[in-house]
């Protein structure tokens, strides 16, 4: 079961809006997450984000810088940027969206 977290031990479950991009050349690559409004937010304030955790059955892709987006003093969406320097870390992440859109009814489109 492929499942993110911003704290380990409790799931997200705002899927975030993904946005890819690849080198020409392909050894490298970015993917953006955008989460407006997530749970981890939207809690009484005792579980602190520690990073993101992409986790499934080959293990976890640990991103560790999380932006905050604050409006009028509140919290409103999270953001990480995953930097892929390899193609191995560009399939190993693609395997894991791929489990994670097909457990959560996503799709991809290129724009």
């Amino acid at each position: 079961m492929a499942k993110i977290q911003f704290a380990r031990g409790i799931e997200e479950t705002v899927v975030p809006d993904v946005r890819l991009t690849r080198a020409k050349q392909g050894e490298s690559g970015t993917a953006t997450f955008v989460f407006n409004n997530p749970d981890i937010l939207a809690q009484d304030g005792t579980d602190e984000v520690t990073g993101l955790y992409l986790i499934d059955e080959e293990g976890e892709i640990v991103i560790p810088g999380v932006q905050g987006k604050f409006v009028n003093g509140k919290p409103e969406s999270l953001e990480a940027i995953y930097v892929m320097k390899s193609n191995e870390e560009w399939d190993r992440f693609m395997r894991f969206m791929n489990r994670y859109a097909e457990e959560n009814g996503l799709g991809l489109s290129k724009s």
